[in-house]
């Protein structure tokens, strides 16, 4: 028992040590870094943000170049672990916190974790292409002066439209995507989402009422509500 509380005491002490030095390389209206913060607030852990100015092309250049070669924000790090694309991050830290917070893996056997991880791939490569551009059209290109693409809207708000339908479905049979809990695959979803129901988009969520309801869920979490409003403590610190 004694060698056993000091095996926890040195595994906490490891975690406080890992939480101490997380650091986050990003911007806060940056869908994926959005998506890395809201499984922080989940878990209820810390971080240090440090911004790589994207509109400049910060991104894109040294030294940000040198943690990402593929210039995409954000960039994880943890000590020695350096990692980027935000899915991969999201899954690092919900296994390393496992215990800790949300339960946002449901790993309780190999068929729970198989539709677990069948539900994030339909995410990322079918609900994410068209909500991406979709994102870009109608809410990003505005901010920077851009005209919207009209041709690609129309193209990618049927691609949504046959997603969501899929959605409306499944989510008819259970309380969230993967399961009848929250987890990353909800999780995953949230920053396109938040920007697309600002928009003519929002009646594709609206007009379907498993998703309508799905989607009033998880974007009221208030960790979400949290990495929504980092902007306000984010930008105190620039890239060194």
């Amino acid at each position: 028992m004694m060698f056993k509380n000091i095996r926890t005491r040195k595994r906490e002490a490891e975690l406080k040590k890992l939480v101490a030095g997380y650091k986050v390389h990003g911007h806060p209206f940056s869908t994926n870094t959005r998506r890395v913060l809201a499984v922080l607030f989940e878990k209820g852990l810390s971080y240090e943000p440090i911004t790589v100015d994207l509109q400049t092309g910060e991104h894109k250049r040294e030294p940000f170049l040198s943690l990402n070669p593929f210039g995409q924000v954000p960039v994880f790090e943890d000590g020695n672990v350096k990692l980027c694309e935000s899915r991969a991050i999201t899954q690092y830290i919900a296994y390393v916190h496992s215990s800790r917070g949300t339960q946002l893996l449901n790993l309780q056997s190999h068929e729970t974790m198989a539709t677990l991880t069948m539900w994030m791939e339909i995410e990322a490569h079918q609900f994410d292409p068209p909500a991406s551009k979709l994102t870009w059209e109608l809410v990003i290109k505005p901010l920077y002066g851009l005209k919207t693409d009209q041709t690609i809207v129309k193209e990618q708000e049927a691609n949504l439209e046959k997603v969501l339908n899929v959605y409306e479905k499944r989510l008819g049979e259970s309380k969230f995507l993967a399961c009848n809990s929250f987890t990353l695959v909800d999780l995953h979803h949230l920053p396109n989402i938040q920007y697309l129901l600002g928009t003519p988009i929002e009646k594709l969520f609206e007009n379907r009422p498993n998703v309508r309801k799905w989607v009033g869920d998880i974007t009221s979490r208030e960790a979400w509500k949290m990495a929504c409003d980092q902007d306000k403590s984010w930008f105190g610190k620039q890239r060194k």
